[in-house]
Parts: structure tokens; sequence; C-alpha cells
């Protein structure tokens, strides 16, 4: 038997796939903004896990 989700679960699930999008976009923004390679390296890594994250979630949801 396989739970249900409310629609409250399913709001909640919405905004957290919107906010790693929206987190992916950003990272990769400023990313592309900085000019110290550690920085740039940071935010890159930031925005792939956020992606890997959606993903991973999208999976799961499935």
């Amino acid at each position: 038997m396989t739970p249900q989700l409310s629609e409250l679960d399913v709001q909640n699930l919405r905004h957290l796939l919107g906010g790693y999008d929206t987190s992916c976009c950003k990272m990769t923004e400023y990313a592309n903004q900085a000019s110290d390679q550690q920085i740039k390296q940071f935010f890159l890594k930031a925005a792939q896990s956020a992606k890997e994250n959606k993903q991973q979630l999208m999976h799961f949801l499935g």
C-alpha cells in the first residue's frame, strides 16, 4: 500500500523543486561572475549539487 500525498505535501514538493531550480541558476550565475577560481569552483559545485538533488527527488517521485 503506497501512502497518498496530501495537497500540502504536493505544494511543498513543488516549492522544493522550484528552489532547486532557482539555486542552480543563481549559483551558476555567481560562478560566471567570479574571478577567483576557487570561488568559481565552489559555486559550480553548488549548482551541480542542486541539479542532482532535483533529479534525485524527481526520480523518487516518478
